[in-house]
């Protein structure tokens, strides 16, 4: 993963807190922020350490990077259903854009065009933060 599609995703969350959005749908975008950064930090320290390539120190460092995002929501009560709901989403979401990419990718061969690492799963954000958002203002 790469810092521009964490980035991009950190917008994503800001700007849906600075447009008052559902906590649901921030949710989203908070959980696609972790999933991003975990794989672009266990990118980052497998290249470092190269023994550290393994999926178990992959979801080992997923795992961490949720612990530590999260405990101090839990702490400062701001942790609620809807706010779990959303995170969870975001983080299948995100998950679904990259395969998505690496799927398209596998049958052109190629990417379709430049940036479709980052538009997929930033894509894939957007179409579900309206998804949740619809559902949530009914």
């Amino acid at each position: 993963m790469c810092q521009i599609c964490t980035l991009a995703v950190g917008a994503g969350l800001g700007l849906s807190r600075w447009f008052g959005v559902d906590d649901t749908v921030s949710g989203v975008w908070i959980g696609g922020l972790i999933f991003s950064s975990s794989l672009w930090f266990y990118s980052w320290i497998s290249k470092k350490y190269p023994k550290l390539h393994t999926t178990f120190y992959m979801l080992l460092t997923t795992t961490l990077m949720y612990t530590l995002s999260l405990i101090p929501l839990v702490w400062a009560g701001i942790l609620i259903n809807r706010l779990v709901i959303g995170i969870t989403t975001g983080s299948i979401t995100f998950l679904l854009g990259i395969w998505a990419d690496k799927k398209v990718r596998k049958i052109k061969g190629k990417q379709l065009f430049n940036f479709q690492k980052v538009v997929f799963p930033v894509a894939f954000l957007l179409i579900s933060s309206i998804i949740v958002w619809i559902i949530t203002k009914r």
